[in-house]
């Protein structure tokens, strides 16, 4: 399991950078996030940076994932979809703030090896598949929230369409990873509601062919 110096200092980072949501803060702590991020970056786990993992792709630094996961709002009874499993990394930590998770991967190589950590962690309310993510999980659809940890350049019509009334969705949009920007929609009776948040650089959020291989 993870080093506890080593979650104390994270969580006190992330208190110092604002984070003060004490359910956030306590699935942080619980979630070993060496687990999550290759052997050969295995002593970096607990800094606040972004690294790579297999496929090209990256695990967000431990600020972003509380970060948005704080602006989800979560509650105990919301069913979630997340679009990007990555490392899994971040499912991990919405499984502990709500009844379900169903996350998307594109690369298979990624969703077995998410799937493996989070049995691992005996984690049994996320459900991954492979599929692409600018679909959506239409069978699981309306979902009291959305996660998006790729970017887009404007969020995704049929995620939007699978969002509950009421419903909240944290995506990254912008044309390039240097114009890009974290962005709260809430599905609210007026219509869209779009809240900026914070600069940010997310892999783009692929859509098309998915990597069965």
């Amino acid at each position: 399991m993870a080093d506890v110096q080593n979650q104390i200092g994270l969580i006190m980072q992330l208190r110092r950078r604002g984070i003060r949501d004490p359910n956030v803060l306590r699935a942080m702590e619980r979630i070993p996030r060496e687990l999550f991020v290759d052997e050969a970056f295995s002593e970096h786990a607990y800094q606040d940076i972004a690294l790579p993992i297999e496929c090209g792709q990256t695990i967000s630094q431990p600020f972003v994932v509380a970060y948005m996961t704080e602006k989800l709002d979560l509650k105990p009874n919301h069913k979630v979809l997340e679009i990007g499993t990555g490392s899994g990394y971040q499912s991990a930590i919405l499984s502990q703030l709500c009844r379900r998770v169903y996350t998307i991967e594109r690369w298979r190589e990624l969703q077995k090896a998410a799937e493996a950590r989070l049995a691992e962690l005996k984690i049994a309310n996320v459900t991954t598949i492979i599929g692409d993510g600018w679909l959506g999980w239409p069978p699981q659809a309306p979902f009291d929230r959305i996660i998006v940890t790729a970017a887009a350049v404007d969020a995704p019509a049929a995620l939007l369409d699978q969002l509950k009334d009421g419903g909240r969705m944290i995506i990254p949009l912008g044309e390039t990873r240097d114009s890009q920007s974290l962005v709260q929609i809430d599905k609210t009776p007026e219509g869209l509601a779009e809240t900026p948040l914070l600069s940010v650089r997310f892999v783009p959020l692929v859509h098309g062919r998915v990597k069965r291989d």
